[in-house]
C-alpha cells in the first residue's frame, strides 16, 4: 500500500500562531512514519510555504494546497489541521479544503465558525438547556454604560475577545473602574467582546472525539492556576496545575462528561474538541470549546489520551484515518 501525503496545517494568522507551531511539530514527531510521508506547512500572513527536512522551503500553490520540488509535485492526501485561531479553528481553511476535495482532521467550516464566535455558541447551546454564565456582548464602536454591565454580570466579571484562543485579551476584573482598560485590552485581538458573570467552582477541561467504534470522551483535566484565572502564563508557562484524572466526584465527573458529549453532539463536530467548563454547586457550566485544541507537549489533550492509554502515534493515526474514510 503506498503511503499516504500528510499535509500538516500549522501556524496561522493570529497571536496564537507560535503555539500551533508546538503541536503541529508534535503532531509531526507523533506520526508513523512508515505510514505517511509528513510535510510541514507553515500557513502564515506572509505566506504558505512548506518546510522542507534540509530547511529549505517551497511556497504553497493554493488552487492545489500542493507543490513543487524538483520534477515532482506533491498533493495531499489529508490535511492535519494544528492552526489555533484563524484560518485554521475559525472554519476558513476547512471551507477552502472543502471546495479542493481535500479531507482534514477537524471539524466542519461552519462548525469550526460557530463554535470560534462564542457569543453565537453560547446563544446556540442555551437553548439546548447548556447551563451558561450570564454575559452581556459589545461590539466596537458601542457606547459603554460600566454601571449597566455590571448591574447584569456582577462582580468579578470576565472581559474577552469573542473570537480570540490561548487568554490573549482576557482580563478578569473586581472593580468597575477596571472595566474600561479591561474593554479596551480586548479590542486589541477582536472587535467583538463577550462580558461574563465569573463562576466559582472547579475549571476543568474535557476532549472528545470520533473513532471508527463511535464517540469517546476523555477523562477531565482538572486546572489549578497560579494566577487568578487559567491565562497565557497558567497555560504556557507552567504557573498552573494540570491535574488529570479531575478531583472531583464520581457525579460530577459523570455530569462533565455527559455535557461534553451532548456538546459535542449538538454542534454536530468531527476530529477531537476540547471543551472548558467550571463545575459550580455540582453544575457543568459551559465555557467555550476548541477545534483545534493544542497538542503541544503542555497541551492538555495529550496529557488526557496518555491518561487513557493511548498513544500519540495511535491517536493522530486514527484522526487521519477518520478523515480519510469520511472522503
Amino acid at each position: 500500500m503506498s503511503k499516504k501525503n500528510i499535509a500538516i496545517a500549522m501556524g496561522g494568522y493570529s497571536s496564537e500562531f507560535e503555539i500551533s507551531l508546538k503541536s503541529g511539530n508534535v503532531v509531526a514527531e507523533s506520526l508513523d512514519k512508515n505510514k505517511y510521508n509528513i510535510y510541514h506547512y507553515h500557513i502564515l500572513k506572509n505566506n504558505w510555504k512548506c518546510v522542507l527536512p534540509n530547511g529549505e522551503h517551497v511556497l504553497i500553490d493554493k488552487s492545489t494546497f500542493g507543490f513543487t520540488f524538483g520534477n515532482e509535485t506533491i498533493i495531499p492526501h489529508v490535511v492535519f489541521n494544528t492552526i489555533h485561531g484563524t484560518p485554521g479553528e475559525d472554519g476558513y481553511l476547512a471551507a477552502y479544503l472543502e471546495i479542493l476535495n481535500i479531507p482534514q482532521t477537524s471539524t466542519g467550516f461552519y462548525q469550526a465558525a460557530l463554535s470560534f464566535n462564542k457569543r453565537d455558541c453560547l446563544s446556540v447551546l442555551k437553548n439546548f438547556g447548556v447551563h451558561c454564565a450570564t454575559s452581556f456582548y459589545i461590539n466596537k464602536g458601542d457606547a459603554i454604560d460600566p454601571e449597566i454591565i455590571i448591574a447584569k454580570v456582577g462582580l468579578p466579571c470576565f472581559v474577552k475577545p469573542n473570537r480570540a484562543g490561548s487568554s490573549f485579551g482576557i482580563s478578569k476584573i473586581n472593580t468597575t473602574e477596571a472595566l474600561l482598560p479591561a474593554i479596551e485590552n480586548a479590542f486589541k485581538e477582536d472587535t467583538e467582546i463577550i462580558i461574563e458573570s465569573a463562576l466559582v467552582g472547579t475549571e476543568v477541561s474535557i476532549g472528545v472525539y470520533e473513532s471508527p467504534e463511535g464517540l469517546n470522551v476523555l477523562n477531565p483535566t482538572e486546572i489549578v492556576s497560579e494566577n487568578e484565572f487559567f491565562d497565557y502564563e497558567a497555560k504556557y508557562l507552567g504557573k498552573s496545575q494540570e491535574i488529570t484524572p479531575a478531583r472531583i466526584s464520581a457525579s460530577e465527573t459523570k455530569n462533565v462528561k455527559n455535557e461534553a458529549l451532548k456538546i459535542y453532539k449538538i454542534l454536530n463536530m468531527k476530529g477531537v474538541t476540547r471543551s472548558e467548563f467550571i463545575i459550580q454547586n455540582g453544575i457543568p457550566y459551559f465555557i467555550e470549546t476548541n477545534t483545534t485544541p493544542g497538542l503541544s507537549k503542555e497541551s492538555i489533550i495529550p496529557k488526557q489520551t496518555a491518561d487513557a492509554g493511548i498513544s500519540l502515534q495511535d491517536f493522530f493515526g486514527m484522526l487521519i484515518e477518520n478523515a480519510l474514510a469520511k472522503k
